[in-house]
């Protein structure tokens, strides 16, 4: 695996510690925070606090990707996106992803200054997003889906989970490759809660190092998720930090070298204490 990617002027050092992705979601409906940041002035206080909290990225989402999420309009995801990177963008020093499926979006953020895309489809919902990030130069995150937000949870009849995951996101990376796109700049994601069930979630996690030998980095993005409702029987996606935080354990644990969370200051706890424990160098 790569041993270090250089972002916006910043190191990072795979396998050394665990890299914290602040969740900013400028929508009205995104499952935990919708409706919170969905102005350009809540968007900047609560990026900068996560940046405060440790966050060494912020990942901006204009588009909701709950299980039932309504797909929103090209140029609405371009006004909620454009409109609080202008903002960000001047204010914030670390990197920020933009969690798109469109390249339009993609191509528009890095020209308003984002440095990294985040593609919950892993570059199959539009034909032009892996030749596009490859003209920006820009590092890619490739999830693995079944289907979309609307129609994902209909989609959980795997014969081999972990396997299937680890042949689309192959064959993703062959693909994005084979465009143009440095294979030191592809971030990998397993899709927790994306076309898998309560118990699929839990064999990705124990499953997480089987994706190891696909060389490129792991993004975990457990929280708040509802598989830690139900383990706790906790409907209020904000009342499971602490699920979260065993969650982000885990992942450490497994493999994870980059967590996507809300509650960045809890989380930088966790992930200093697995780091300590469990990387003999840090």
């Amino acid at each position: 695996m790569p041993r270090n990617l250089i972002i916006r002027g910043r190191c990072f050092e795979w396998g050394q510690r665990t890299y914290l992705m602040g969740i900013l979601n400028v929508t009205p409906d995104s499952f935990s925070d919708g409706g919170e940041f969905n102005t350009t002035s809540a968007a900047l206080v609560q990026a900068q606090a996560l940046v405060a909290a440790g966050a060494d990225i912020i990942d901006v989402g204009g588009q909701s990707t709950r299980p039932g999420a309504k797909q929103i309009t090209l140029a609405e995801e371009l006004e909620r996106v454009l409109s609080v990177l202008q903002v960000l963008r001047p204010e914030i020093s670390v990197p920020i992803s933009v969690d798109t499926t469109r390249a339009a979006v993609a191509k528009a953020s890095v020209e308003a200054g984002a440095d990294i895309i985040n593609d919950i489809s892993g570059g199959t919902f539009d034909s032009e997003m892996l030749p596009t990030v490859a003209e920006l130069g820009v590092p890619i995150i490739l999830m693995h889906i079944r289907g979309t937000p609307q129609t994902m949870q209909q989609q959980t009849d795997y014969q081999d989970l972990l396997k299937e995951i680890y042949s689309f996101l192959d064959r993703q990376i062959e693909v994005a490759t084979a465009t143009g796109i440095d294979r030191d700049k592809i971030i990998i994601d397993p899709g927790i809660g994306f076309a898998k069930n309560y118990e699929q979630n839990l064999e990705i996690f124990r499953g997480l190092r089987s994706l190891s030998t696909l060389n490129c980095p792991i993004l975990i993005g457990a929280s708040r998720k509802s598989f830690i409702g139900r383990i706790l029987n906790q409907s209020d996606p904000k009342a499971r930090v602490w699920g979260t935080a065993a969650a982000c354990c885990a992942a450490i644990f497994n493999g994870a070298d980059i967590l996507r969370v809300h509650d960045v200051q809890e989380m930088r706890d966790v992930s200093l204490v697995a780091d300590a424990l469990l990387r003999q160098d840090a």
